[in-house]
């Protein structure tokens, strides 16, 4: 067996809506049929014995070595603690090549449980057990991976929130910095801290003396304390406040470097020592009872904890080092901050804390005697935490507001001590001691006594109204060809009505008219990288089948999605996709992913895409020429949306409401003598109407979007040079050839010539069709051939391209050149007054930029 490629596919994808890791896989003749090799099941189960059941056939194939990695790398997994149920296994159609699609929430860890689930099958195929597998240790070593990658439990809380109500996020770093929505509409979070709080904001709660002179000021109880400048000074100002005290970092967070209830001289050296090792130090007075975290959101407390800080109970034989190892064995305890516990630790801050009380760890402590371990009651030291939210008083809630308020956190964590949260801190001498930026969720989330509470919930609703999704309008466009244009017209329709848009498409990426990149940006990379923009209030992506194979969907779902046609087809034989379903499988994949409300617009008139309707979680609107086409015609009578032409307008309908746009205001279809453009149009003006444009608009941007080099490079520019017609287009399928011939049949000239290559990556009857087309339509060929023939040999293509001509009834001249630019020198060297000549563009802004010259030149 042997793996030949590893993707990961980062969005909705050719298999599944989930984040997969897709393999190349090839297995020998016997490992195509892995029953029938002796005891390989018994080998495997002795190895992962928790792999699950084994179907003897899967989709009527026999069960190859290539579905047992599957089974296991989503098993590995799973039992890794990672939320993963789904893996596909499918037969290439090369001979002993599967395609496997493994479902992955964290990169990494699929990546490695592939890894691992290859070396468990190895291990399994050798008859001499030689290699061995450790199923424990590979699950282990994936959970830790999973810990060390995934959001911890605060932003993963709030993820959560954010994705139980549709809302998109993305993951800005291997931290906690995440986005939500997209454009105009995004949002940012780092950890439990919103992009809405200021930097000052946060300076003043890591400050705790100005922290406390600002809540004062505002009638919050506080402790009294001061900033303190050695240990000295410290020393006399806890004799100035009256013992016990707390010593503390003046800008500190998570409880570190706190000591409270310090009574002696010595209990306060060692606190100093431990403060000054994180900053300046302040010292307060100790306020007696217990120490409560109130979670403030916006405007309300939405959570309140009591914190106990960690501690064992005697037992009356077993020591304090004993007593903690029993209570570290809590399944809840874990390092760090994955778990709902933290375990407790027997460092010099717990030693300090049991000499204080007379102990040692190896101390054996009486029945029933509490030994704490810790001053501060952070669950990252190992306490706990007790719900008692439903306790809390109006009046305390209600200083915490104010607390939070004042400081100007958005979101606040609040440390309160007193005696309970039953009664007002007036009246039990309680207060505030500090106000936190950043609060750790976890308490909340998931206490270690009580029920937690949905704080995730309650930032979302901080970030987001009831009902906004942070979404903006997303059209996606895919087919063979078309696109690029139909992708800008709609583009430009969006722009007509006053929204920034981002754009991306095979000449580069687009905001709000300005390009931001260049090159062929069709993939989902681009598309990301729009809806970052800060900007953009409606995006309109170019998607293309190499950027759904190789990495997914750029986006989650869309608003609308476009399938302009498939045709025979394009770039079949590569990556494989070997026939025209395969590639109408890959093109669906934008329609599977139309969100609930939204629309595909598809194209009735071809059948693949038609059949595309039953893939659409939304709604549908078919386009064509012909009314009366049978897909139309149903579509039409069931009272659903309908753009056709009739005669020379073009008409929308649904039920008996219609609204025409005449052609003869759409001067891309030059009065509706275009087909292909006519297509594009009304591809274009169905998406507009699945928005919600107003006609107006839409018949406005119609008519100002030009078809020319500036607006549409590449795509049926037309051009005058000395008198004779000259187009220069992309084409570069056989479809497009036939729409080609078929526009240019509409125009006079009295001799045509065509400019036109191959790409040596298409196959070799794909080359030969399209020269086969144009030999019947022009009167002079030039063929050239380019420096990258993407595999072939020197001279293949342009042999091929002349195997196309053979038994050609129009062509009379046929040339052969290299060089892009010479063949089009030679193009324009041959044209007369009236003549009219199609240059099939390769390198479409350096040819474009070329043929300007030369028009130039000629005057």
């Amino acid at each position: 067996m042997d793996i030949i490629r590893t993707r990961a596919l980062r969005g909705p994808n050719l298999w599944s809506r989930h984040t997969c890791i897709e393999l190349v896989v090839s297995c020998s003749d016997v490992e195509q049929a892995v029953e029938q090799i002796p005891n390989f099941e018994p080998r495997l189960r002795a190895l992962f014995p928790t792999i699950g059941e084994l179907h003897p056939v899967v989709l009527g194939q026999p069960l190859a070595a290539a579905h047992v990695l599957e089974n296991a790398a989503v098993a590995l997994q799973a039992q890794a603690g990672c939320d993963v149920v789904f893996g596909r296994t499918t037969r290439a159609p090369e001979d002993g090549v599967f395609l496997v699609a493994v479902q992955y929430t964290q990169e990494a860890v699929g990546r490695r449980a592939v890894e691992l689930a290859e070396q468990l099958l190895r291990a399994a195929l050798d008859p001499a057990g030689g290699a061995g597998f450790d199923a424990a240790a590979a699950i282990a070593a994936l959970r830790e991976l999973d810990e060390d990658e995934r959001l911890g439990p605060s932003t993963g809380a709030i993820v959560d929130a954010a994705v139980a109500r549709g809302i998109p996020y993305r993951r800005l770093t291997t931290g906690s910095l995440v986005q939500f929505g997209w454009g105009v509409r995004q949002r940012r979070i780092q950890a439990a801290e919103v992009d809405a709080t200021s930097g000052i904001a946060e300076a003043i709660a890591q400050d705790k003396e100005l922290t406390k002179q600002l809540l004062h000021s505002a009638g919050v109880p506080v402790p009294l304390g001061r900033p303190v400048t050695s240990l000295e000074d410290g020393w006399a100002a806890a004799l100035e406040i009256g013992l016990p005290v707390v010593a503390k970092p003046q800008d500190g967070n998570q409880g570190k470097g706190v000591t409270v209830n310090i009574a002696t001289r010595e209990q306060f050296d060692a606190a100093y020592a431990a403060a000054a090792h994180h900053g300046e130090v302040m010292v307060e007075k100790f306020l007696p009872g217990f120490d409560y975290r109130l979670l403030v959101v916006g405007d309300r407390l939405v959570a309140a904890a009591r914190r106990d800080p960690p501690q064992v109970i005697g037992d009356g034989h077993s020591t304090v080092r004993q007593l903690v190892e029993v209570v570290n064995q809590d399944p809840r305890r874990g390092e760090g901050h994955a778990t709902s516990l933290t375990k407790i630790r027997l460092d010099d801050i717990a030693l300090g804390r049991l000499e204080a009380q007379g102990l040692t760890p190896e101390s054996v402590p009486a029945l029933g005697q509490r030994v704490v371990l810790r001053n501060n009651a952070n669950l990252s030291t190992g306490g706990t935490a007790t719900d008692v939210t439903d306790t809390v008083h109006p009046e305390i809630a209600a200083r915490a507001v104010d607390a939070a308020q004042m400081v100007g956190l958005h979101i606040c964590g609040v440390d309160m001590v007193c005696e309970n949260v039953i009664r007002p801190l007036e009246e039990q001498h309680g207060g505030i001691v500090e106000v936190n930026a950043a609060p750790g969720l976890r308490m909340h989330i998931s206490p270690s006594f009580g029920r937690g509470r949905p704080v995730g919930e309650a930032i979302v609703d901080q970030l987001y109204a009831d009902g906004d999704d942070g979404r903006i309008p997303v059209v996606a466009v895919t087919g063979t060809n078309g696109k690029t244009t139909t992708a800008r017209l709609i583009n430009h329709l969006l722009a007509s009505s006053g929204l920034v848009t981002g754009m991306t498409n095979t000449d580069g990426v687009y905001v709000n008219g300005r390009q931001t990149d260049s090159g062929d940006c069709s993939g989902p990379k681009s598309a990301r990288n729009v809806l970052l923009h800060p900007e953009v209030e409606a995006a309109v992506f170019e998607v293309a089948r190499g950027g759904i194979l190789r990495e997914g969907l750029g986006f989650d779902r869309c608003s609308v999605a476009v399938a302009t046609n498939i045709g025979s087809g394009d770039h079949l034989g590569m990556n494989y996709i070997h026939t025209v379903e395969d590639l109408a499988a890959v093109k669906r994949v934008i329609v599977r992913n139309v969100t609930p409300s939204g629309w595909a617009v598809l194209n009735a008139a071809d059948p693949h895409v038609a059949a595309m309707a039953g893939a659409c979680p939304g709604h549908v609107i078919y386009f064509a020429a012909d009314r009366q086409h049978a897909a139309m015609a149903t579509h039409r009578a069931q009272g659903r949306r309908t753009v056709y032409v009739d005669r020379d307008t073009l008409i929308a309908a649904e039920g008996a409401w219609r609204e025409r746009v005449p052609l003869a205001g759409v001067p891309i279809t030059r009065g509706g003598t275009l087909p292909f453009q006519v297509e594009n149009v009304m591809a274009a003006v169905a998406a507009a109407w699945a928005l919600g444009l107003d006609w107006d608009t839409i018949r406005r941007g119609l008519a100002s979007f030009k078809n020319d080099a500036a607006g549409v490079p590449g795509r049926f520019n037309l051009m005058d040079y000395k008198g004779a017609t000259v187009i220069a287009d992309y084409g570069h399928n056989t479809d497009a050839m036939k729409a080609l011939v078929a526009a240019i049949e509409t125009l006079p000239a009295r001799r045509r010539s065509v400019v036109i290559s191959g790409a040596g990556d298409r196959r070799d009857e794909d080359i030969r069709d399209q020269t086969a087309i144009l030999g019947a339509a022009f009167d002079d060929v030039i063929l050239y051939q380019d420096a990258a023939q993407r595999g072939r040999a020197d001279g293949e293509v342009i042999a091929l391209l002349r195997q196309g001509l053979q038994g050609a009834r129009r062509t009379t001249h046929v040339a052969e050149i290299r060089g892009e630019f010479l063949a089009i020198d030679a193009a324009l060297a041959r044209l007369a007054p009236g003549d009219l000549s199609l240059i099939l563009v390769d390198q479409v802004e350096e040819a474009l930029a070329h043929l300007a010259r030369r028009i130039a030149e000629a005057g």
